[in-house]
């Protein structure tokens, strides 16, 4: 071997060694402030763009009970605007007052989520509209039962001919409407954005410590990432429930009772929490992920005990207040009269 070829090995083996030593030093707390910046447009698919007139169009039909086969249930009966979007039941309420199976989880910044419901099984918001709808157990209605019923009142004619033209009332453009509504539902600036933005004085000394544990000794960043606090993903944190999951819908052993991870944007309007909405507080919560979780095979290989302190609970608490935003107040549409719906 002769020497230019050895020093050039021994370089390449010096900067490896150096790369790796970088990779295994923990990132500093501006550094990873970086990864939590909150982006400046809401994402709108190609096929069903923003359009003001249609989102207004939308907004009415989230709030029309008269998609609902009994007439009295709307999207907003369970998504509550003043319940961060949820209704802060353990389980949603569906047709007949019937107890649901799961918890309503918020529709707080599906725009940019891609599979939707606790278990995924909805690919987007357009597919998502027309589920809780036509659910015998949610709302109970039909496709072609509501589109006769809002083709009757001629306000709602009127305003589906503003956004789509010769179309009129149809599957798309309800579909369209109700995806693209949803889509304006954004979190607001909430103090940990001001002090991501570099205002120091925004959140409290406890707060920027739980911010090092979320990020740190308490591993809640390697699923609740990113500026809307999770990775989209679907794990089993270990609840004591019979619930499969997304493994109903994927046959693999790390499915089986997953759930998607859900944003922790105005997290302290939302309880009780979970799936299930079997834990009533984030205190609980907390406890829930500092003992583990129910140890089985499909448990998330990041979910171990974390023997966090009791003052180390606290600041995460303090953290996670700091997440809940400043909302603009949610104007409730006036809706068509329904003298000349049919009968």
């Amino acid at each position: 071997m002769n020497l230019p070829f050895r020093l050039t090995v021994l370089a390449a083996l010096f900067l490896a060694g150096s790369i790796a030593s970088m990779a295994d030093q923990p990132r500093s707390r501006e550094q990873l402030k970086q990864d939590f910046v909150r982006p400046t447009r809401v994402p709108y698919p190609a096929d069903d763009p923003y359009d003001a007139q249609k989102a207004h169009l939308g907004q009415m039909l989230f709030f029309e009970p008269r998609l609902s086969g009994s007439k009295w249930i709307a999207c907003s009966s369970c998504h509550n605007p003043g319940l961060s979007w949820s209704d802060a039941l353990p389980r949603g309420l569906g047709s007949g007052m019937k107890p649901l199976a799961r918890r309503t989880p918020t529709i707080l910044n599906l725009a940019w989520s891609d599979l939707v419901m606790w278990d995924g099984r909805k690919t987007g918001l357009e597919d998502q509209a027309f589920g809780p709808i036509t659910s015998p157990d949610e709302m109970n209605g039909t496709i072609e039962e509501l589109i006769l019923r809002i083709s009757a009142i001629p306000a709602y004619q009127a305003e589906f001919k503003k956004a789509f033209g010769a179309e009129g009332v149809s599957e798309r453009a309800i579909r369209q409407s109700i995806a693209t509504y949803e889509r304006t539902i954004v979190s607001g600036q909430a103090p940990f954005d001001r002090w991501i933005s570099g205002d120091e004085s925004a959140i409290s000394e406890s707060a920027k410590r739980g911010f090092d544990l979320f990020n740190g000794k308490a591993n809640c960043a390697v699923c609740h990432s990113g500026w809307n606090f999770t990775d989209n993903g679907f794990h089993d944190i270990g609840l004591p429930d019979s619930d499969i999951g997304r493994g109903a819908w994927l046959k693999i052993q790390s499915m089986q009772q997953a759930f998607k991870t859900p944003t922790l944007r105005d997290i302290n309007r939302r309880g009780p929490y979970m799936h299930d909405g079997s834990v009533t507080t984030l205190t609980e919560v907390i406890d829930h992920y500092d003992r583990g979780g129910v140890v089985r095979p499909s448990l998330s290989d990041e979910m171990r005990p974390l023997h966090l302190s009791a003052a180390e609970k606290q600041d995460l608490l303090t953290f996670l207040a700091s997440l809940t935003g400043e909302d603009p107040p949610v104007i409730i549409p006036v809706l068509p009269s329904a003298q000349t719906a049919l009968r």
